[in-house]
């Protein structure tokens, strides 16, 4: 636990001043010269220890009083219980230190890397052993190149490039670099870097890795293979590919395609784009599900998700419309068509604290019906910060504003539920809906934070249900037990038709529910959730969401939040090299296991400029930043965009 510490205005000497002023004012007016006054006044203190000592006692105590009631105390370690309901006003001044506090982090974490593990992957905090898991290219380093730019760490930098330099994008035979985290990091770093930079070398790089990386697109319908040699090109995965693993790819190869003119990057976004545009999503209501087949670029099953193997795709598709200019309309209806199925279908209520969640959907082929499974994970918490971005940045409520109609989201029944579901949600002010929905989402997230005796999260939770209520079946003429839990969308209609009165539900200030392992020996906890995977893996995708928040509604307890997060992880994951991760989030004293963090959004969410402003950067998956842009009619027509 951190020791409290009193800050004060930089360079500033406040209790001599202070001391003067209440002498001063504590003496009446007098036309006498100054030497007079003090002489008269002041002059036999001096000759009268102990008076004198009483006096400037006395001032002291006034000066430290004053003190301690103008400038906040300043909390260094992880709160718990109530702690964690309390609002701290903080002046600006305060925050520019605690984002000086996540720059000293960063370096700290990034020279324990330099010393034990450079120019391998990552570095093993606990054994100072290093690991090659990406490639073993140094991911790093160039995951850290625009994290360096951003902290103004030249130093850092310097010996970074000379890094990228030397590093050969090259495998031996019978090993594969991963396509979906060699993107999202190396390419997404390199391109990043350029945008902060405008270096040459991060651009050419890029360009190379991508050319080296092509040969994964060698199926039938052109979508990418889990893996590639970039060395002899060979491909190697499976038919069925991940929802992620091959949608996240827009960003880097749009931008790719601006910066270097060559039309075949642009056109491994764009035959994604089509694919799925075409692609039979009737039954998921217009959501892409998590499985493919990538030979005929159809959905392989009904499953949808938020979370691991679905993510960042579906955050691709407002961030690619929003990084074009807002020009690109296909990225767009899939992203309405998507965050309709979610709110209308994905999002429950917890029956005991009323927390909102998210959670995944899986069908029944046989008779056609969804079902709810309750997991709420870690990886859905990027989804807050998705929909605030969307609200933030679409006229949801004005489709022809948006160059779009109700016959874009669905004709004729092509997705399924998409137009029903979408006129449902329409009887909503859809601005506030999406925003009440982020926010509601990021208080259960950072709940699941404040919940355990660390302040930091587990990775998976299966969320509780009231008991099941029992309904009549006239056709098989029995009674049913019903346990699809609350449909957020119900009890907002609800709460619509009783006048809107009050806070939305989900939206109310909720207290943290702390007990630990040893605790409960053995009994069950009353919280909402049971922890499925207890682990804190150093995920960012809580403190992406504070930040997005913070920056688009101003309030200060998204910042706060965030502070708390960062002090309980310096307090439980900090070791002498690095940061790693907690084996499980509800025992004291935490046990660590290897992994490395990623402190950009807390830096962001701490500083009070805003160098990366959302109206001009979209991040990636990885958290690398690109700038907004538009087609030129030149390249309109290169590339075939309408």
């Amino acid at each position: 636990m951190f020791k409290r510490l009193i800050r004060s205005p930089r360079n500033v000497n406040i209790a001599p001043n202070l001391a003067l002023f209440l002498t001063a004012s504590s003496m009446p007016f007098s036309a006498e010269p100054i030497g007079e006054m003090y002489n008269k006044h002041f002059g036999a203190i001096r000759y009268r220890p102990l008076v004198r000592n009483l006096t400037y006692g006395f001032l002291v105590l006034i000066c430290i009083y004053l003190l301690n009631r103008t400038i906040p105390v300043r909390h260094l370690g992880p709160m718990h219980g109530s702690e964690m309901d309390k609002l701290v006003i903080r002046p600006p001044q305060v925050w520019e230190e605690t984002a000086a506090q996540v720059r000293r982090a960063f370096l700290h974490a990034y020279h324990g890397y330099e010393r034990y593990a450079a120019p391998h992957d990552q570095l093993l905090p606990l054994s100072n052993n290093h690991s090659d898991i990406f490639n073993g290219w140094g991911v790093t380093i160039f995951d850290s190149l625009d994290t360096m730019l951003i902290m103004d760490l030249k130093y850092e930098c310097s010996r970074a490039v000379e890094m990228v330099k030397k590093i050969e994008f090259s495998l031996p035979d019978g090993q594969y670099a991963p396509y979906f985290e060699t993107t999202i990091r190396y390419l997404g770093g390199l391109l990043s870097a350029y945008a902060l930079s405008k270096n040459q070398l991060f651009l050419d790089r890029a360009d190379e890795l991508a050319v080296k990386l092509d040969s994964v697109f060698s199926t039938t319908s052109g979508l990418a293979l889990f893996s590639v040699n970039p060395t002899n090109r060979k491909t190697s995965g499976p038919e069925i590919g991940i929802l992620a693993e091959i949608a996240s790819l827009q960003l880097e190869y749009s931008y790719l395609a601006k910066l270097t003119g060559k039309k075949e990057h642009f056109q491994r976004a764009g035959t994604l784009l089509k694919a799925f545009e075409s692609a039979n999503l009737q039954k998921t209501g217009g959501m892409l599900p998590t499985r493919w087949n990538l030979t005929s670029a159809q959905p392989y099953d009904a499953h949808v998700s938020v979370g691991a193997q679905a993510d960042s795709a579906h955050e691709y598709l407002l961030k690619q419309y929003l990084m074009t200019a807002k020009t690109d309309k296909v990225s767009l209806k899939m992203y309405l068509r998507a965050t309709t199925h979610i709110i209308t279908r994905l999002l429950y209520l917890s029956p005991t604290r009323h927390l909102l969640y998210v959670t995944d959907e899986t069908m029944d082929l046989r008779s056609g019906k969804s079902y709810p499974t309750h997991t709420f994970e870690h990886l859905s918490c990027f989804l807050p910060g998705l929909l605030a971005l969307g609200a933030h940045t679409l006229p949801l409520d004005d489709l022809e504003l948006l160059g779009i109609n109700l016959d874009d989201i669905d004709y004729d029944g092509t997705f399924g539920t998409a137009r029903t579901d979408h006129e449902t949600l329409a009887g909503f002010n859809l601005k506030k809906l999406h925003l009440w929905a982020a926010e509601g989402l990021a208080q259960t997230c950072y709940l699941t934070y404040a919940d355990q005796p660390t302040g930091l999260s587990p990775d998976e939770m299966i969320f509780k249900m009231a008991p099941p209520k029992k309904t009549w079946d006239t056709a098989a003429s029995q009674w049913r037990a019903s346990t699809q839990g609350t449909l957020w969308l119900d009890a907002m209609k609800k709460w619509k038709r009783s006048g809107s009165r009050g806070v939305p539900p989900g939206l109310e200030d909720k207290k943290p529910v702390v007990h630990n392992r040893e605790s409960l020996n053995g009994l069950r906890s009353n919280r909402d959730y049971e922890m499925k995977k207890a682990a804190y893996l150093l995920r960012p995708e809580t403190i992406e969401s504070l930040y997005i928040l913070w920056r688009v509604t101003g309030d200060l307890k998204w910042r706060e939040r965030g502070w708390r997060i960062f002090a309980a992880i310096e307090t439980h994951t900090k070791t002498p090299s690095g940061y790693a991760s907690l084996r499980a989030v509800d025992m004291l004293p935490a046990r660590l296991f290897d992994d490395m963090p990623r402190l950009k959004y807390l830096y962001l969410l701490f500083i009070n400029d805003d160098p990366i402003s959302l109206e001009k950067w979209v991040f990636n998956t990885e958290a690398h930043p690109f700038p907004v842009f538009e087609w030129t009619a030149k390249e309109r027509e290169l590339f075939g965009i309408p």
